[in-house]
């Protein structure tokens, strides 16, 4: 693996999930992607994986991706799903990625790795689990807070917490949806629709 310096702008690094996603490739072949050099990549002090958006870009060229999701996204709804239950998270994505609206959903299993590509995904919509391990979405939610990327995101929590339990952890950002669990995958379905039918009214958000 590269050892390179760290961009002075996140937009031009993400990390191995984000880089799976935009190649459709599983996150395994880009690790072996980046033991073999065809893409660059370095590691932080604390071992997290970040790699290098023009290299990405590089590689899509060499193989001829001019359809790439990265390209082809650029008019749909984007959705950053925050979850560690895995039945949740598969539920939640495959129903965006399969669904006829204009939604690509990328998927994670933990808060880290939302703020890790956070500023490379520029979500339109963050939709997040309160329980998680480590970062947990109250703190993923106060971290984004005084971040740009929150002030045009809309938020959405889906989480077994009572009210009472939010409010005694601190509650949440002024403006954030809060969904119970189970899921309901009708509730989203209007949810999407109603989001798609906003930025089409709003030329300034599409």
């Amino acid at each position: 693996m590269n050892t390179l310096q760290t961009p002075d702008t996140p937009e031009d690094y993400c990390g191995t999930t984000y880089a799976a996603k935009l190649l459709g490739l599983s996150v395994g072949t880009i690790q072996t992607l980046v033991e073999k050099n065809e893409l660059q990549a370095w590691k932080t002090q604390g071992g997290h994986r970040r790699i290098s958006m023009p290299s990405i870009r590089d590689y899509q060229k060499k193989h001829n991706m001019l359809m790439s999701p990265m390209e082809s996204r650029e008019q749909r709804l984007r959705v950053l799903l925050v979850e560690d239950d895995p039945v949740t998270r598969d539920m939640i994505r495959n129903f965006c990625n399969q669904s006829e609206m204009p939604v690509d959903c990328t998927a994670m299993a933990s808060g880290l790795e939302a703020l890790i590509d956070m500023a490379s995904i520029q979500p339109d919509v963050l939709i997040a689990d309160l329980n998680m391990p480590n970062i947990d979405g109250f703190e993923l939610l106060r971290t984004l807070k005084n971040s740009v990327h929150f002030h045009r995101m809309t938020c959405l929590v889906i989480s077994a917490l009572t009210q009472d339990e939010i409010a005694a952890r601190g509650g949440l950002p002024e403006g954030t949806i809060f969904m119970a669990k189970p899921v309901n995958m009708q509730w989203f379905n209007g949810f999407f629709t109603a989001l798609i039918a906003g930025r089409k009214l709003d030329p300034a958000v599409a």
